[in-house]
């Protein structure tokens, strides 16, 4: 196995990431330096054609047209056991207040009582529960859980499936995930498994964009997008949003989130809760109950 590694800024992450998954017909992994603010963005490839030296001229050729200055290339072979190794080193158990506790299998650590296990192995989708935008996601999922009543959630861009499982385990339901990218979708899914949350969470190939805005509406909806696709879809989403129900959006840089936020400022949203950190920013807004004025104060 070979990793192919580019480094970037948070602004070209995407596009870095868009430009390795159609050269090499595979998802991107993204690793964040926080010390730095620097984005790693690697693939990891059986092999390299025709040749890795070949193959790394083509990769430098491409990059010089498609991105000004110079951008950091590291190609190298991987040792199938250290694959598996840097795994365990990366992601470990993380508790989300005294509601949740996300673990990898392999960890031994225990559940405190009352606490529910979220297993996750860490695969090629987005969502661990480190990333800040996916953390900010699950202490919103507990904060808005009001136990003993019925709540429903949809998880839009569901990644690994970690805040539809968590939702369910903390008693929402129903609960929708759905996704645009396929490998998020059978990851999502066997994720969904190893919880034994299956019947509770059945993701869904969707493309946001193509659904109507009439159906079903929900308690809680959780919006883990681009801020470009939270802008483009905020009326759709706001028709979703039940009268009092809580929409938790994240994966927003915090440069383009006032954008976002006086988008759902216009449909009748109010900023509940929000967070900012390093380069992100993620926001928690509500909508009026009936006959509850709604109040615009930005916070």
């Amino acid at each position: 196995m070979w990793q192919v590694s580019i480094t970037t800024s948070a602004e070209r992450e995407e596009a870095v990431a868009g430009f390795l998954e159609e050269r090499f017909s595979a998802p991107a992994v993204v690793c964040h330096d926080f010390r730095t603010g620097r984005r790693v963005v690697s693939i990891y490839p059986s092999a390299l054609r025709p040749t890795p030296e070949k193959a790394r001229a083509e990769l430098r050729r491409a990059l010089g047209r498609l991105f000004s200055g110079r951008t950091a290339l590291v190609i190298k072979k991987l040792r199938r056991e250290n694959w598996a190794e840097s795994w365990k080193r990366h992601f470990k158990a993380m508790e989300i207040g005294e509601a949740l506790l996300i673990k990898p299998g392999w960890s031994r650590r225990r559940a405190r009582p009352g606490q529910r296990v979220v297993r996750l192995d860490p695969g090629l989708s987005f969502g661990t529960g480190h990333h800040a935008t996916t953390c900010f996601c699950l202490e919103q999922l507990t904060a808005c859980r009001r136990a003993g009543s019925g709540q429903s959630l949809l998880d839009i861009g569901t990644g690994t499936g970690i805040l539809a499982i968590a939702a369910a385990k903390l008693g929402y339901r129903p609960v929708e995930a759905i996704d645009f990218d396929p490998v998020s979708i059978q990851v999502s899914r066997a994720n969904a498994r190893r919880n034994r949350v299956q019947d509770r969470v059945r993701p869904r190939r969707r493309d946001l964009t193509l659904l109507p805005a009439r159906g079903r509406r929900w308690d809680v909806i959780c919006a883990n997008l681009t801020a470009d696709l939270l802008g483009s879809q905020a009326a759709k989403i706001r028709a979703w949003l039940k009268p009092g129900g809580q929409l938790i959006v994240a994966g927003v840089l915090r440069t383009e989130f006032c954008h976002v936020r006086d988008k759902f400022f216009t449909f009748g949203l109010t900023l509940a809760k929000y967070a900012v950190k390093e380069e992100w920013q993620s926001g928690r807004f509500e909508s009026p109950g009936r006959g509850k004025k709604t109040d615009k104060t930005r916070s």
